[in-house]
């Protein structure tokens, strides 16, 4: 006999990921996932979106890891309202924790939530948490068959941040072989090459994080 124990706890999550999607709906609140291994820059372009992005929407950042509070900090240290979960040696975040962070927000004066998931290529593929979008974050030095190690990730991800691209022509990093297997996978996701600490790059990013922005805000009027 065998029990499947992940599929009530998939239904569980998905049931209030639901609930958090509505809330963020309601509210005009765009939410984006973003997705890496440890050490791919994910903090680095979160503090490069907000810097671009500051100026026009309110913006909060949820922070995930296992242990330590040192992201949070760096996000506050800007000025913009952070809320930081442990997961205690989980590897993914799961909705349940988005809602116990969210209550810590005042959700009327948002416009923007970046999610900072676990430094993790695989469990947080499974758990949606309510956000918009999910976008995978790959640095130039993790190498460019990443994709074939991991094709869940790049299959879900709305859009793909190559960062740490000022380093491409220090190391063996094949770009053809790495777009050519993206597109093969997700036809539909751009691919950003960024250099999140030096600003290059961003604003194609940041103009394809507008306009969805801008349409959750107008389905939330509407």
């Amino acid at each position: 006999m065998e029990i499947d124990i992940s599929k009530p706890i998939l239904d569980r999550n998905e049931k209030l990921a639901e609930e958090n999607r509505n809330l963020f709906a309601e509210k005009g609140i765009f939410v984006v996932d973003l997705m890496a291994s440890p050490g791919a820059g994910k903090t680095s372009m979160i503090l490069a979106t907000i810097a671009a992005l500051r100026d026009r929407y309110r913006i909060a950042v949820i922070e995930g890891d296992i242990a330590s509070k040192v992201d949070a900090e760096k996000i506050s240290a800007h000025g913009i309202p952070a809320v930081q979960i442990n997961t205690g040696g989980a590897c993914h975040l799961e909705s349940n924790m988005i809602q116990r962070a969210v209550e810590a927000l005042d959700v009327d004066e948002l416009d923007l939530i970046i999610v900072e998931n676990v430094g993790n290529l695989v469990c947080p593929t499974e758990f949606n948490l309510g956000e918009n979008a999910k976008v995978m974050i790959l640095s130039v030095p993790e190498g460019h068959d990443k994709p074939h190690k991991y094709p869940n990730i790049f299959s879900i991800s709305e859009a793909v941040i190559l960062n740490k691209y000022d380093t491409i022509e220090v190391f063996d990093f094949d770009e053809t072989e790495f777009r050519d297997v993206v597109k093969s996978l997700n036809p539909a996701a751009p691919i950003f090459p960024v250099s999140a600490t030096k600003g290059d790059g961003v604003d194609a990013w940041i103009e394809w994080l507008v306009d969805r922005i801008e349409a959750t805000k107008a389905a939330a009027v509407d």
